[in-house]
């Protein structure tokens, strides 16, 4: 079993960046792959991106590719996402997930962190 744990939200103005981190207890998490998704209210949550338990393929939604990157420390325990270009689109309840296959899919996942608030101001 893996408990997640976001941090490295905030508030930001459009055009700007932040790194979100999310680490990981027990060594469970080298083995699974990770990805990031997001929430505003009234809304689903969306996928955001993806990366395999080894770091060496990545999936990015449509709407960040160029924008966002996803990698991972196997060594910390930890996945990040660096969100470059901002907008105030991206403002939403950032979480990461954890699951056995690198998916968009987030039922997929068994196991999320808490989220962390992510705002954009224009």
């Amino acid at each position: 079993q893996v408990q997640l744990g976001e941090s490295g939200g905030g508030l930001v103005q459009a055009g700007g960046s932040l790194r979100l981190s999310c680490a990981a207890s027990g060594r469970a998490f080298r083995g699974y792959a990770m990805g990031w998704f997001r929430q505003v209210p009234g809304k689903e949550r969306a996928f955001v991106a993806a990366i395999s338990a080894g770091g060496m393929r990545t999936v990015y939604a449509d709407s960040v590719k160029g924008r966002f990157t996803i990698s991972r420390d196997n060594a910390k325990n930890t996945v990040y996402l660096q969100m470059n270009t901002l907008k105030p689109e991206d403002t939403a309840v950032y979480y990461c997930a954890g699951g056995p296959i690198m998916t968009m899919t987030q039922k997929e996942f068994p196991y999320w962190g808490q989220g962390t608030q992510v705002t954009v101001s224009s």
